[in-house]
């Protein structure tokens, strides 16, 4: 399936929103981390506190990555309008269907993160 330039730009943009967004919710989250390990000091707790922290850093690290490749994506396309700016707007290219898909997961996967740490927290606060 095709898509205009211009839907692949929007597109890009909006994921580039979310990321800088699930960025945030990671020092919000490593916030809470530190409130309630610095308040209890359960053994248990702070091993499954470990696990959420190592859980956030494999997600910086995929917000990272896919910030990255959207970017490269994003020059791509920049470079493909350098290359022949005639009717730039009405161009096809071939749809990101896999970098969407990546997006999607990541989102899906992120908030389950939240989902179970905000769980964990909750007994603890």
């Amino acid at each position: 399936m095709k898509t205009s330039i211009y839907s692949q730009h929007q597109e890009h943009a909006e994921w580039m929103n979310k990321l800088a967004f699930y960025k945030d919710e990671i020092v919000v989250m490593q916030k809470r981390i530190d409130e309630v390990s610095a308040k209890n000091t359960s053994h248990d707790l702070s091993i499954k506190l470990t696990h959420f922290q190592n859980q956030l850093t494999i997600q910086s690290n995929n917000i990272r990555d896919l910030s990255h490749h959207i970017n490269r994506e994003e020059q791509k396309i920049q470079n493909n309008i350098e290359s022949n700016p005639v009717a730039a707007d009405h161009r096809k290219l071939e749809d990101h269907a896999e970098d969407r898909d990546k997006v999607l997961s990541f989102e899906s996967n992120f908030n389950h993160l939240r989902k179970e740490l905000n769980e964990l927290l909750s007994k603890w606060m």
